[in-house]
């Protein structure tokens, strides 16, 4: 077996074959395991999603894909396409060695569409010579929605021109660096305050609103040649008569998105193990009408049982006559067609790419521009200074996108240790009692630097930040998260916004509060 669709043709599949051919899942650790080689070979599941909990570090991720490649290709005759989510910022799966890029909105927030091609084509150099063929980005969701829970600063921004701007060419980066890249998430998860990861959000828009606003980026990425899009568990009652989501409606995956947009590509679900599948109609169930829809690619990325069960039900479907061969063909037929042309990237480049200096220095400059003064003036720290307390929480997992928080990053030490001076550590959420302990501790410093993770969802934050101004404090805060933070504060804090609660950030916010450089980026949103 030569691992192509001339070497092992469709019609010489069995069943359970081309319905493996369609699944994605993933493995709980960061080597093969039994269970997940069980699933290969019993159920010829084609295809893999890499997630943080795979990942240790740069050779042992590419000699894990390397085993990958060799299981799929010795118990299914084709390669895999291994898929991860390498968005950038909160939603980075790579190694600290890698060249790990800032969150969409940073990079938006630059000025520069050069940085959204140039973290795009850094993203897909190191991603090939790990062996990973294919990336779920770029986000195209416009973040309308200031309260989105999920979406936020993983957007390019508020509207559909920056948005277009940015998103496509992270994406022509991407291209250009041989990855299969997927836009998402169709028909847009911008505008919503639920996250689908906990529970099934409602968009109640006409199609002419969506074309005015949602689709706009997806329409031009289809027009530019973008090859794969990722469906969003969502409710359009108003163009989708069924209680279904779009991942599941046949009137949007096929209606839309197909006959309207004309898109020709690989259509692929969100994970289907996400709350506003599961829990409301079943993975199992979810999978089936996601593929009589109109999507190929179906990821079920967790849970073992949930993708013996569906492969059950699929065949069972199929027996039945409820599923029809020739869906479940042209399905197999179009994942195949893009595993010839990506899914081979074995010693595609050198190891070395990873990490390398060059994509470092690269995306230092992208999130040191990417820092905004967005209220106030900013008044250098000196080093040493005594009068100055840096003060905020531990990072924390803020959606079930994001990865898990890094235990030994803190904002309140990595501050403290590069200006020599006094820090304080606060929980996510202060209370009134810590509020009050923690501006009476800050009594004897003149000036607060003040880190802010997504204090909208967390009120005591931004509580703390106007007590200590009251208190007579010169404040600083920053937004580590969500910079909706800032436009909330009242007075003449200043503001900064980094976007997100990494070292990249962290490095940059040294540099600017230092007064080694001045901040530059502009916010590619609006605060009011």
């Amino acid at each position: 077996m030569d691992g192509s669709v001339t070497g092992m043709g469709i019609k010489r599949l069995s069943l359970r074959e081309k319905i493996g051919q369609l699944i994605v899942t993933g493995l709980p650790g960061p080597a093969v395991t039994e269970e997940f080689s069980r699933l290969v070979r019993e159920y010829k599941i084609g295809n893999v999603i890499l997630f943080s909990r795979n990942v240790e570090s740069v050779p042992q991720l590419r000699a894990l894909c390397a085993d990958l490649q060799e299981l799929a290709l010795r118990h299914t005759g084709f390669l895999p396409l291994i898929s991860i989510d390498q968005e950038g910022g909160r939603v980075t799966r790579l190694p600290h060695e890698a060249a790990n890029i800032p969150v969409a909105m940073a990079i938006a927030s630059t000025g520069r569409p050069e940085n959204a091609y140039a973290a795009g084509r850094i993203t897909a150099r190191e991603l090939r010579a790990l062996g990973i063929s294919m990336n779920l980005a770029p986000v195209l969701d416009i973040n309308s929605n200031p309260a989105n829970p999920v979406i936020n600063v993983r957007s390019y921004g508020d509207t559909a021109e920056t948005v277009e701007e940015y998103g496509l060419a992270m994406w022509k980066g991407l291209r250009d660096g041989g990855v299969l890249a997927s836009v998402k998430h169709f028909p847009g998860h911008g505008d919503t305050d639920v996250d689908s990861h906990l529970g099934l959000p409602v968009i109640n828009k006409t199609l002419e609103q969506l074309m005015s606003l949602e689709l706009k980026p997806f329409q031009r990425a289809f027009e530019s040649g973008a090859e794969c899009v990722t469906s969003a568990h969502i409710l359009f009652p108003a163009i989708e008569r069924k209680k279904v989501p779009a991942t599941m409606s046949r009137a949007i995956m096929t209606g839309l998105l197909k006959n309207t947009m004309g898109f020709d590509g690989l259509v692929i679900s969100d994970c289907l193990e996400m709350d506003a599948i599961r829990k409301c109609y079943g993975t199992a169930e979810g999978a089936l009408a996601a593929l009589q829809a109109g999507v190929h690619l179906l990821f079920i990325s967790h849970t073992p049982q949930l993708v013996t069960e569906t492969v059950a039900r699929m065949e069972q479907a199929v027996q039945t006559g409820e599923l029809s061969m020739a869906v479940l063909d042209q399905a197999v037929e179009k994942v195949l067609h893009y595993k010839e042309k990506y899914a081979a990237v074995k010693g595609a480049d050198d190891l070395s790419v990873v990490g390398c200096e060059a994509h470092k220095r690269a995306v230092a400059a992208m999130s040191l521009e990417s820092m905004c003064l967005v209220k106030g003036e900013l008044v250098p720290v000196r080093h040493g200074d005594p009068d100055v307390i840096v003060i905020g929480c531990d990072p924390y997992r803020t959606d079930p996108a994001s990865n898990e928080p890094d235990p030994h990053l803190s904002f309140p030490a990595r501050l403290s240790a590069a200006f020599a001076c006094a820090s304080r550590t606060v929980s996510m959420n202060p209370a009134p009692e810590e509020i009050s302990r923690t501006v009476e501790a800050a009594k004897p410093y003149s000036r607060v630097i003040l880190g802010l993770v997504n204090g909208c969802d967390h009120p005591g934050q931004l509580q703390l930040a106007q007590a200590l101004a009251a208190d007579g404090k010169r404040v600083t805060a920053v937004a580590l998260g969500r910079p909706y933070d800032l436009g909330r504060l009242e007075g003449e804090l200043c503001g900064i916004a980094a976007f997100e609660y990494t070292e990249l950030a962290l490095a940059s916010l040294v540099r600017i509060l230092g007064g080694e450089t001045a901040p530059s980026g502009r916010l590619s949103i609006s605060l009011a």
